[in-house]
């Protein structure tokens, strides 16, 4: 049986900008290449999730333009449900424009539309699915008071919850304590644990409001640091040849959550998503660099 995980979150349109290097303020700059795709990081981590063998039901918000209608056709193909996403009359898709240079950095600009209409309403349209779902993932592309919501909506159900505490910005602590996992980068979690320069381990722990919580970093070419009340550890990443970081944590999170979903135990979980996140940088683009099951399981095969 697959692995059914309901994902609340955000689509954006990307628009990506390939360059030698990234202008300063104030100056222009030659562009190579110019791509719009699918992105936003729940529909990211849907179809991570979706091409990794999971069934995925997609919970959100887009507009009436021709935006929508890429998120409705990639959806469609990837075979993600989404009898829950609501076609906003009153709000535009999301759109992120996202320049890359030649090291494989990002620079990304959200503008989020239709998904901050996503409401606490279109989450209890979506209760009864909730309650059968293996994990519910969300991230911070839509309000938190959805998203608190979510993780409620599925805590009180008995369902496990994984929270992306993405784009980097101040989460409260009553919203944190609602997530089984909690899974920042570093910038991420300095924000979260409002703090600069500390050990990554006490930050993380810090975020740690009960003993069942998890929070895992993302590290980078380092991997993952795991921190739990009882300690902590790092699974290291896979070494690949890095083409375009966009989308690494949401490949993470989508692996992560599947990996859960079909019963691993957490560092072995860790590891599947590593290998996610690994493969996704290889090459350019969001949702379009998310990999497919046989080259996660070849990749963890060779480690």
């Amino acid at each position: 049986m697959k692995a059914r995980i309901v994902v609340v979150g955000s689509f954006n349109t990307d628009l990506t900008a390939y360059m030698e290097r990234m202008p300063r303020p104030g100056e222009t700059v030659h562009g190579r290449k110019f791509v719009i795709g699918p992105g936003g990081k729940g529909s990211n981590q849907a179809i991570a999730a979706a091409r990794l063998g999971a069934e995925v039901i997609f919970v959100g918000r887009v507009g009436q333009d021709v935006f929508s209608e890429i998120a409705l056709r990639t959806w469609e193909q990837e075979g993600i449900n989404t009898r829950f996403v609501v076609r906003d009359a009153e709000n535009s898709t999301g759109v992120a424009p996202i320049f890359v240079d030649d090291s494989g950095e990002n620079s990304i600009v959200v503008i989020l539309g239709a998904n901050l209409a996503v409401s606490t309403m279109d989450v209890d349209a979506a209760a009864d699915v909730i309650a059968q779902a293996d994990i519910v993932v969300t991230q911070l592309e839509i309000t938190d008071d959805t998203t608190a919501y979510a993780l409620k909506v599925a805590r009180e159900r008995g369902i496990r919850t994984i929270l992306n505490p993405a784009p980097a910005g101040h989460v409260s602590r009553d919203l944190l304590a609602l997530a089984d996992f909690i899974t920042p980068n570093e910038t991420e979690l300095e924000g979260l644990a409002g703090t600069s320069g500390a050990q990554v381990e006490d930050a993380a722990r810090s975020l740690i409001s009960r003993d069942d919580q998890n929070v895992i970093v993302t590290l980078g070419a380092q991997g993952a640091c795991w921190v739990h009340r009882a300690g902590a550890s790092i699974i290291p990443a896979f070494k690949v040849d890095v083409v375009d970081t966009t989308g690494a944590g949401d490949a993470f999170n989508g692996g992560l959550a599947v990996a859960l979903a079909e019963g691993k135990g957490l560092q072995d979980a860790i590891a599947f998503a590593n290998a996610t996140a690994a493969l996704c940088v290889t090459r350019p683009g969001t949702a379009p660099s998310m990999p497919q099951r046989s080259e996660v399981e070849a990749l963890l095969a060779r480690a």
